[in-house]
């Protein structure tokens, strides 16, 4: 089996949601489901200084984008009561039968990345599957093909860890390695360590708010 996976280089990355939006498009997803999020995180204070103004102090912040991590041990799969979640035997690619599932959202509640969402208008459970129709045709998934900065890559995870080197996937926001993503993170120079974070995610209104 040759195991595809994502690189994702969060130096790179400007929080743009360009990839996010490639993919919500090409897929027409419900206005409540996401295949891929990107995620704002950063922390910090302010303080006043001698001359009463105020100055940051320790302030950080970065992005991560974040989809489907096509999981070795994939919580998903094994959890799933119908079989309706599988990992392709070929390319290692997990992906929902949607003639098979039941939307009862069990591998929702346990898939540590919320990859899995319910489609509340057809009643089943809808994910990235890493536009694997796309492999048939030589292309990229939509995330990849669109990001302007190139912080995303996609291939088989042995290619991707012997071009960028192996990564580390436990960074904030993103929760402690139980499921041995196949995702190459390149994590931004002041990306602080899962558990150990100081800061938070930013809202899209915090955002605008900056």
């Amino acid at each position: 089996m040759t195991q595809y996976g994502f690189y994702f280089d969060s130096s790179k990355c400007t929080g743009c949601k360009s990839c996010q939006v490639a993919c919500k498009e090409t897929y027409h997803l419900p206005i409540e489901n996401l295949f891929r999020r990107v995620y704002h995180y950063g922390g910090g204070s302010w303080e006043k200084d001698a001359n009463g103004c105020y100055a940051p102090k320790d302030v950080f912040g970065y992005f991560i984008s974040i989809a489907c991590n096509h999981c070795e041990n994939p919580a998903c799969v094994a959890n799933c009561p119908t079989g309706a979640m599988q990992k392709d035997p070929e390319t290692g690619i997990v992906f929902s039968d949607h003639e098979v599932c039941i939307g009862c959202q069990t591998c929702a509640g346990v898939c540590p990345y919320k990859a899995p969402s319910l489609d509340a208008g057809n009643g089943y459970i809808i994910k990235c599957d890493m536009c694997r129709a796309e492999l048939t045709l030589d292309r990229k998934p939509a995330c990849v093909a669109t990001c302007p900065m190139r912080a995303l890559d996609w291939g088989p995870i042995e290619d991707l860890k012997s071009k960028y080197g192996e990564g580390n996937v436990a960074v904030e926001p993103l929760p402690e390695d139980s499921t041995s993503p196949c995702l190459v993170l390149n994590p931004h120079p002041k990306a602080q360590l899962t558990g150990a974070g100081t800061g938070a995610v930013i809202s899209f209104d915090e955002e605008l708010d900056l």
